[in-house]
C-alpha cells in the first residue's frame, strides 16, 4: 500500500510539473517576455550575484566607447568581474547590420541589448532590439541613421572566450551587372554646374550597354527619356518606400508598371540626357517620399572583409604601463580622442583584443581602447 501512494504522489508531481512547464510556455507565447526576464526566473529577488550583475548591465550605458563596421573583438570572459561590454555605433540607412558573439563548447547564455540613444535628458538610450533567449545575435537595418548603443554581456559565472563581431551588408543589390562600388567616380553632393547645385546620386561608369539592374523588389513607376536624365526608368521598393532613379541609360527594357525581381535587367549603360559628352555610365539615385534624395552609397557599397582568424589569447591577466605615458583612447585607432593618460607601472585590466588595441578596464573603473605596445 505504502508503494502504491509513493507512486501515485510521484504521477501526481510529474503531471504537476509537465503542466507547469506548459503553462509558463504558453503563457511565454502570450506575453512575450525578453531573454532578460526569462533569465531572470533562475534567481530569487535578494541573489546578491544577480543584482550585482544586472547593477553591471545598467552601468554600462554610461560608457562610451565608439566602434564601426566592421568590427572584431576576441577574448574571454573573466567572472570575476561581471563582465559587460558596452559600444556606441553610428548606423547609416540603407545598411543590414549583425551583432554577433561567438563563444567556444561551455556555449554560455550571452545577451545583446541595442538601444537608440535620444534626446531626452532622462531617458538617454531606448531599447530597440534584443536578441531572443538562447540566441547570439541581432540583425538590424535602421530606418534613420542615428547613434545606437549594443550591450554584450554573458550569464554569471561564464567563462568561455568569444568573439564579438559586428559587420554590415548593403541593403540593395548593386545596380549595374559585374560592377562593385570601385565603378563609382561620382559620389553624393559632388559640385555640379559651377556649384549651382550638388549631384544626388552615384555615378558607376562601365562599357555602354552593361545591363542596369533592379536593386530590390518591386514595379516599375515610369520610364521615358526626359530632362538632364535622358532615357530613365523609376523603381519603386518597399522595403523603405524608396523610389530608385536609373539615368543616362542607352536604352530601356523595362516596361511601365512591369513587376521585377532582384536583377532583372531594366535597361543598359549609356550616355544619354546631359551626360553626353561624358564616358557611359549609370547615374543611380534614391528618393524617399518623406525627405527627397538621399545619398544611395550605403544602400550598395561592399564592405572590407574582416580578418576571421584572430587569436584570442589569455586577457583575463592584469597587464603593466611600460612607457612613461600611455593614451587612452575611446576607440581602436590612433585617431580616436583622447579619454584619459596612464604613466608607467600602472595596472589594467584587458577584456578584450582587436587588431592591435587592447580594451581595457584601468584601476578606476575606467573603460578605454589602449594600444598593445604600450604594456607588459
Amino acid at each position: 500500500m505504502k508503494n502504491k501512494l509513493v507512486l501515485y504522489f510521484s504521477i501526481i508531481a510529474v503531471i504537476f510539473v509537465v503542466s507547469c512547464d506548459k503553462i509558463t510556455k504558453a503563457t511565454d507565447f502570450i506575453t512575450q517576455p525578453t531573454a532578460r526576464e526569462i533569465y531572470a526566473r533562475n534567481f530569487k529577488n535578494d541573489s546578491v550575484p544577480y543584482i550585482e550583475w544586472n547593477a553591471a548591465f545598467k552601468s554600462a550605458l554610461a560608457d562610451s566607447l565608439n566602434i564601426n563596421s566592421p568590427y572584431l573583438e576576441t577574448g574571454k570572459f573573466n567572472p570575476e568581474i561581471y563582465p559587460v561590454y558596452s559600444y556606441e555605433v553610428s548606423l547609416e540607412q540603407g545598411r543590414v547590420y549583425s551583432f554577433m558573439v561567438e563563444t567556444d563548447s561551455l556555449n554560455p547564455l550571452v545577451f545583446l541589448n541595442l538601444y537608440e540613444k535620444t534626446r531626452d535628458s532622462l531617458r538617454p538610450y531606448r531599447l530597440i532590439e534584443e536578441a531572443a533567449h538562447q540566441e547570439k545575435e541581432i540583425r538590424f537595418s535602421t530606418k534613420d541613421a542615428g547613434i545606437f548603443k549594443i550591450i554584450v554581456q554573458p550569464e554569471l559565472g561564464a567563462k568561455s572566450t568569444f568573439a564579438f563581431r559586428l559587420t554590415s551588408t548593403p541593403a540593395y543589390h548593386f545596380p549595374v551587372a559585374g560592377a562593385s562600388a570601385n565603378a563609382i567616380q561620382s559620389f553624393w553632393g559632388a559640385s555640379r554646374d559651377g556649384g549651382k547645385r550638388s549631384h544626388e546620386g552615384v555615378d558607376i561608369f562601365a562599357t555602354r550597354g552593361t545591363p542596369v539592374v533592379a536593386s530590390v523588389p518591386g514595379f516599375v513607376g515610369r520610364t521615358g527619356n526626359r530632362g538632364l536624365g535622358g532615357k530613365q526608368v523609376w523603381l519603386r521598393e518597399r522595403m523603405f518606400g524608396n523610389s530608385l532613379y536609373y539615368a543616362h541609360l542607352d536604352s530601356i527594357i523595362a516596361r511601365d508598371g512591369q513587376r521585377v525581381e532582384v536583377g532583372d535587367t531594366l535597361g543598359l549603360v549609356g550616355n544619354t540626357g546631359n551626360a553626353r559628352t561624358t564616358a557611359p555610365h549609370l547615374h543611380f539615385g534614391i528618393y524617399s517620399s518623406g525627405s527627397g534624395a538621399i545619398n544611395p552609397y550605403p544602400f550598395i557599397k561592399e564592405e572590407s572583409p574582416i580578418d576571421q582568424n584572430s587569436k584570442v589569447g589569455d586577457t583575463t591577466l592584469t597587464y603593466r604601463i611600460k612607457n612613461s605615458v600611455a593614451n587612452l583612447r575611446n576607440a581602436a585607432s590612433a585617431k580616436a580622442n583622447k579619454i584619459g593618460e596612464l604613466t608607467r607601472n600602472d595596472t589594467i585590466r584587458v577584456l578584450g583584443k582587436s587588431d592591435g588595441w587592447l580594451h581595457i578596464e584601468t584601476f578606476n573603473s575606467q573603460r578605454a581602447y589602449l594600444h598593445e605596445s604600450l604594456v607588459k
